[in-house]
């Protein structure tokens, strides 16, 4: 499976370079705090496969980088992506070492 750092991440935000965020967390942990991540739960990620782009490099977040690293492998074997990225760290990893102001949980 294919990770970014979170550093990495920042760095496509920063550049503005076309890239597809999805957040795999429940709904209520997305409306706590979120990075601008499109909201695909993993429960409910096989059924929006179709939302998920094949054209550009998708990066999928959680809060710990545990139910990405679930929705990345799951896509990969059922769908063959081969342009999903896993956040390493998930947004605990993005608040403690790039926005200390998100909220942590």
């Amino acid at each position: 499976m294919k990770e970014i750092t979170v550093q990495e991440l920042k760095a496509k935000i920063d550049s503005k370079e076309n890239f597809q965020l999805i957040d795999v967390r429940e709904e209520h942990e997305h409306e706590l705090v979120n990075i601008e991540g499109e909201l695909i739960p993993l429960a409910t990620v096989m059924a929006n496969a179709d939302k998920i782009s094949k054209d550009k490099q998708v990066i999928i977040y959680c809060r710990s980088g545990a139910r990405s690293g679930t929705a990345v492998r799951q896509l990969e074997e059922q769908f063959g992506f081969t342009n999903l990225y896993n956040l390493k760290g998930g947004i605990l990893a993005y608040a403690k070492e790039i926005d200390p102001s998100l909220t942590t949980y």
